[in-house]
């Protein structure tokens, strides 16, 4: 038997796999209220797999309420346009990346690496209306509360957001879960290499159980100790 199109975290709270092998993942938060939260919504050839999970969660593009953004790169931002065309649902992210998402492009590699003007050619996607911008710390108020993370370094405005009720952590791409390890974010995406390392350590001070990554599959219970443990790690070496 397959994966399931969606997999439940918590009360209201699921993750979409929308790449192959848990490879890119967005997020379904659904409120008492019936608002509808969808985090990310991976590339436009995944659009099957959004709305299959949605489909899993008892939901469609149309209940869509609200769509927030980690980040402004093609695998997380690729399908918001289309979302927002369909549901009407405004869309947030982080006020420092959102001209990148209204003009469908990528934030500048970390100009260190040699492959940074290449990959900036490959990081258009389709222009997205951000009706909203978000600062760090800031509570939206859908599914009980989702606090908002400033995890700047992968992107300006990357945000990791926790979902206080039920102590469910999405990363976004500040860290990855891959082979049953915790993973620093990729550096070859990364527009500063440094500043994601310390945003990483910000997650550590965070309470949460469950740890839900945008690359690889989740940690259900005990999250908070595996991430501080992969911290402390990288602080000794």
């Amino acid at each position: 038997m397959g994966s399931p199109p969606a997999h439940l975290l918590a009360p209201g709270v699921w993750r979409v796999p929308v790449a192959p092998a848990d490879g890119i993942n967005a997020f379904v938060l659904r409120g008492e209220d019936g608002q509808v939260a969808l985090i990310d919504a991976g590339m436009p050839w995944a659009w099957g797999r959004l709305e299959a999970g949605l489909r899993h969660a008892g939901l469609g593009v149309e209940d869509v309420t609200r769509v927030l953004v980690t980040h402004a790169h093609a695998d997380h931002a690729g399908n918001i346009a289309r979302v927002r065309e369909i549901s009407r649902a405004p869309v947030w992210a982080h006020r420092e990346d959102a001209e990148h998402l209204r003009g469908g492009a990528s934030p500048p590699i970390d100009p260190s690496l040699r492959w940074a003007g290449l990959k900036a050619r490959w990081g258009r996607y389709p222009a997205v209306a951000v009706d909203q911008t978000l600062e760090d710390g800031a509570l939206v108020d859908i599914a009980g509360g989702l606090r908002v993370v400033h995890t700047p370094g992968h992107t300006p405005g990357h945000a990791s957001y926790l979902h206080e009720p039920t102590g469910v952590l999405i990363t976004g791409d500040v860290i990855h879960y891959w082979r049953a390890q915790v993973r620093i974010g990729m550096r070859m995406y990364c527009h500063d290499i440094a500043l994601n390392e310390r945003s990483a350590h910000l997650l550590g001070a965070l309470e949460y159980d469950t740890v839900a990554f945008t690359h690889g599959p989740h940690i259900a219970r005990g999250g908070r100790a595996r991430v501080r443990d992969f911290l402390a790690t990288r602080a000794r070496t």
